[in-house]
């Protein structure tokens, strides 16, 4: 057997065995010096191309994932996730297009104060971590998405989230004029009164 054809089903088989994506760099630990990863992993690529399954590029690795048009057929068949709420649905994209951010600056934007059980969902499902604490007065502790939840939506990382306006024409984020509060990701730096709880819309 040929050093390439070795070094490939190593990577292959790596991939598979992996629970987590893998980055290069932590594939190339494994392959004999030299080896070009990048070829390997377009050569896996191509031979999975249009096949049940393919190798794709998930939160800065590579996995091997369902093919995505065989993934609603395989819907009935997986577990029976419990739905999330949409003020999850809306804290959970605040953070991830705003992070780190704090919990008032969550509230900030959506116009109602994010109740204790909308953090702890996101945090049971392992798509959101706290992050570093703010060097400011109180050194309000700020929240970050984590790799869990790029693989779980097959983003190779946050620049392929959706445009805010895709996700306001999709119903996952309230068009009030609220959630202009954080243009650009930066806040207005205006305080406005307390505001409600989300708790009747959990």
């Amino acid at each position: 057997m040929t050093e390439p054809t070795q070094a490939l089903r190593l990577v292959e088989a790596m991939l598979f065995a992996s629970p987590t994506p893998l980055t290069e760099a932590a594939i190339a630990e494994r392959l004999p010096e030299g080896a070009d990863v990048p070829e390997l992993i377009d050569t896996l690529v191509e031979q999975y191309r249009g096949r049940g399954v393919a190798l794709m590029p998930v939160a800065g690795g590579w996995a091997f994932r369902t093919a995505l048009d065989l993934a609603p057929l395989l819907r009935d068949a997986g577990h029976v996730v419990r739905r999330l709420t949409r003020a999850a649905l809306e804290t959970l994209a605040i953070i991830a297009y705003h992070q780190p951010v704090t919990r008032p600056e969550i509230e900030a934007v959506r116009g109602v104060a994010v109740a204790k059980g909308t953090l702890d969902t996101l945090l049971e499902a392992g798509w959101i971590a706290p992050g570093r604490r703010r060097q400011q007065p109180g050194r309000p502790l700020t929240w970050i998405t984590t790799p869990a939840f790029l693989d779980h939506f097959g983003l190779a990382g946050l620049e392929d989230l959706p445009s805010v306006d895709e996700l306001k024409a999709s119903g996952l984020l309230d068009t009030r004029p609220a959630m202009a509060v954080l243009p650009g990701g930066t806040l207005s730096g205006e305080d406005g009164p307390e505001p409600p709880e989300d708790e009747d819309r959990e």
